[in-house]
């Protein structure tokens, strides 16, 4: 094959995936993790930072008297994480920035990556599978992916990551798919409405569930459209360290489907920030930037009234930069929080 006939599509999600690894020229691991990941939407692999057991010792003796461990033993306080701890912790963001990593997803998706969002747990999510591709998604689509990093050795009875192997390879379904729009929803789009779908798939298809056991070190990839999740967390005595670092690609788009209906004239444009730089990344289509007036006119109206739950330390908490700006929180919801889909309370 002299060209890619399919320049937009990823290279491990490429239906001329055999041909185009075959000229590739990459290492044997990278092949073996290529094949993995085209084949089972995941591939496990050795986090290639030398000092990894220190840092992740520094990222859990700085984060975790933040978490509300005790509370999570005693009963309550499920789904504990924290986002975006990079922008305090900075051994955080030195594994969301590893090089190595960057360079192995480039060669797996066939254009530069780079980390945009961190999610560290102390014990496992114990979410329903899902896909990120409701959450996380890019034009092209499927330009995004999650590395999940075991922080410490991860016992079976404290809530492993789960996922449905071969279930990337179903269609993207969003909004219209569901019959939902989110447009005219009187209330924020929520992942639960596509859960019973999800449901739906994993029965019909009799896809399998896996868990994850790794030892420290041991990383994941998963693809954008990969059914994943957490079991439960059966021993709470026992914590389930880890980090998810979620990478985008170069020259894409950046959306969220769970809050767009392109139809209706609104796209939810992320702002996204490149974690190794501090940078911001534009959204771009073809190598030309979206235009801002556009990216402006499709943005859901700010909302007129404030949440009947709104919390304003809940929110400050939730979202430590509009709490380090010392602006009033219910203001900047108002304003910026509700078109920005920014989260009401800590995750």
């Amino acid at each position: 094959m002299n060209a890619n006939p399919l320049p937009g599509v990823p290279l491990v999600e490429s239906p001329f995936f055999e041909e185009l690894l075959a000229t590739a020229d990459l290492p044997a691991e990278t092949q073996r993790i290529a094949r993995d990941l085209h084949r089972d939407g995941f591939a496990v692999f050795d986090f290639p930072e030398p000092d990894f057991t220190n840092l992740a010792g520094q990222i859990i003796d700085q984060l975790g008297p933040s978490m509300a461990i005790d509370a999570f033993r005693a009963g309550g306080a499920n789904g504990l994480r924290l986002q975006d701890a990079w922008q305090q912790c900075a051994a955080v963001r030195s594994l969301a920035a590893n090089k190595a990593v960057k360079a192995l997803l480039g060669d797996l998706y066939g254009r530069p990556a780079f980390p945009f969002q961190t999610l560290n747990f102390p014990f496992g999510s114990q979410q329903h599978a899902h896909t990120d591709s409701v959450h996380f998604s890019a034009m092209p689509e499927r330009f995004m992916c999650g590395v999940w990093v075991a922080l410490e050795d991860i016992h079976p009875d404290a809530g492993p990551l789960i996922y449905y192997p071969g279930s990337h390879r179903l269609p993207i379904y969003v909004n219209e798919h569901i019959g939902h729009c989110a447009a005219t929803a009187p209330s924020r789009a929520n992942q639960a409405d596509f859960a019973p779908l999800w449901r739906a798939l994993i029965h019909t298809h009799r896809l399998e569930q896996v868990e994850f056991t790794p030892r420290r070190g041991q990383a994941l990839i998963w693809a954008a459209n990969l059914l994943h999740g957490g079991s439960d967390h059966r021993d709470r005595n026992r914590t389930r360290w880890s980090q998810v670092t979620h990478y985008f690609f170069e020259d894409c788009a950046y959306y969220t489907p769970l809050e767009s209906d392109p139809a209706f004239g609104r796209i939810f444009f992320r702002n996204v920030t490149d974690i190794a730089t501090g940078q911001p990344v534009p959204n771009r289509y073809l190598g030309h930037d979206v235009p801002a007036d556009y990216i402006e006119a499709t943005k859901r109206p700010p909302a007129a009234t404030l949440p009947e739950d709104f919390d304003a330390q809940l929110y400050l908490l939730a979202n430590p930069d509009v709490a380090a700006a010392g602006v009033d929180a219910g203001e900047h919801y108002l304003v910026h929080g509700s078109r920005e889909n920014r989260p009401l309370r800590p995750g």
